[in-house]
């Protein structure tokens, strides 16, 4: 994972175009190319923090990572990847570099927010630790309708460290 530079936008555009990537995202399908660059090059006063997630044999740019502190030393967390990418173990390698990072810089909590429906989101993070701390009815209005959320969440003394996952695994 690395900060994201235009130069990551066609690859990830791939991705934001992409209506079943987009499905349980807060915004619809981009597009054009120009909406992917204006939504993945950092502007100052974000609140995000936002990274690319690499694929390391190619360097090419394969999804994106997002974390924004909501309270001090609670973090939310959002990801997105590749329909191309899926399914080969790197959503949860990038989310776990991520969660390490953010509990290493002070975060006591980190949580994410998903549609009840986002299955494959749900089990990644399960399977990170996460547990299940609600559920806010119709909560947001989105391109698929109103949506129920599912809030996750994850306590810095909950988290394994990063050689007894290697280890699990």
């Amino acid at each position: 994972m690395r900060a994201p530079t235009a130069d990551d936008a066609p690859a990830l555009h791939e991705a934001y175009r992409d209506p079943r990537v987009m499905r349980f995202w807060s915004s619809p399908p981009h597009a054009s190319l120009e909406e992917t660059i204006a939504y993945v090059t950092p502007h100052a006063g974000d609140q995000w923090r936002q990274w690319v997630i690499v694929e390391k044999a190619s360097g090419r740019a394969i999804g994106t990572l997002a974390a924004g502190e909501r309270r001090r030393a609670v973090m939310e967390i959002g990801y997105l990847l590749s329909a191309a990418a899926s399914g080969q173990g790197y959503a949860r390698e990038a989310v776990s570099a991520l969660i390490d990072l953010l509990f290493a810089q002070g975060a006591r909590r980190v949580f994410a927010d998903t549609d009840p429906d986002n299955v494959r989101s749900i089990a990644l993070l399960t399977t990170l630790g996460f547990r299940r701390e609600g559920l806010l009815r119709a909560e947001w209005e989105t391109h698929i309708g109103v949506r129920d959320s599912i809030i996750w969440g994850l306590l810095h003394d909950e988290w394994r460290p990063k050689q007894s996952r290697a280890a699990q695994e």
